[in-house]
């Protein structure tokens, strides 16, 4: 016998957005995993779904997949939703839906509302193509790392933060030479004080100082070629070459120079691949 995992989204907020899908699913299924199960029993009581409720978390997951796959190959089903949003999106529950696929169980989605596609939805920003990075570190080499990944992109972004790290976050960034990238903070998305501001991330970092910062927080970043140049003037491609070959030398890939190119120059994708192809293929003087 084989059961079905599925992966059901729930609102980020407003618990009218709940889907109608995602009920029936919850009503029917065998049991429920829950990141955390005093949140998930509210929503549970909400749409009168009287399901066995087992909790899932980062902490738990690993020991939780043995009792899941039993389940699922005793013929049950199961859903496995998180506190909000998307399972495994940034939340726990990727080692569980691997393990159910690679012992031959059914894995399907639910899909529901996404902070990060609602937050994108409002920015104003192209989203043909973007970078989701995901909650942003604390601290250390990481948090080095991260902002070094936002630095290279050259497409839209999206990220989250917590509250209170907000003001730190926008004014590091700052400091980095990121202050005129666009960005817009999106707080409570679908909740009774939602509130969205755009600006770039001085303009930001500057506001938020100013105030109480409270609730869930997406930021988006807008294009990295946009509103890092000092001038309109195009860069010399002696100076871009130079730049690229001290990046080379440090050992970032081609990809992350020309991520680097298009963010501090305002070049094109394409003009900085070239520029970046050209310095992987010349001798270096």
């Amino acid at each position: 016998m084989t059961g079905t995992l599925y992966v059901v989204g729930t609102p980020i907020g407003n618990l009218d957005d709940m889907p109608r899908r995602a009920v029936r699913m919850l009503r029917s299924v065998d049991v429920c995993y829950a990141e955390d199960t005093r949140r998930t029993g509210k929503l549970l009581a909400r749409v009168e779904a009287n399901v066995p409720l087992r909790s899932l978390h980062m902490h738990n997951e690993r020991a939780r997949v043995e009792e899941l796959l039993a389940a699922l190959a005793a013929g049950r089903t199961a859903a496995l939703v998180s506190d909000a949003g998307t399972p495994t999106v940034s939340d726990p529950g990727c080692r569980a839906v691997a393990a159910a696929r690679e012992a031959g169980h059914e894995v399907l989605a639910v899909p529901g509302p996404s902070a990060v596609l609602a937050a994108l939805s409002v920015s104003g920003f192209p989203a043909d193509r973007f970078l989701f990075l995901g909650f942003v570190p604390r601290r250390g080499g990481e948090r080095s790392a991260w902002i070094d990944d936002l630095r290279a992109c050259v497409d839209t972004a999206v990220a989250f933060e917590a509250p209170g790290r907000l003001v730190a976050l926008l004014s590091e960034l700052t400091e980095a030479g990121l202050g005129e990238r666009a960005a817009v903070v999106c707080r409570e998305l679908t909740k009774m004080h939602e509130e969205t501001t755009a600006g770039s991330v001085r303009e930001l970092a500057s506001a938020f100082a100013a105030r109480e910062v409270r609730g869930e927080v997406t930021i988006v970043f807008g294009d990295g070629a946009a509103g890092n140049t000092a001038g309109n003037e195009a860069p010399d491609l002696a100076v871009l070459m130079e730049e690229a070959r001290h990046w080379s030398r440090d050992g970032l890939r081609r990809r992350e120079i020309a991520g680097r190119l298009a963010a501090e120059f305002g070049l094109s994708r394409n003009e900085a691949y070239r520029v970046s192809l050209q310095v992987q293929e010349a001798p270096s003087e």
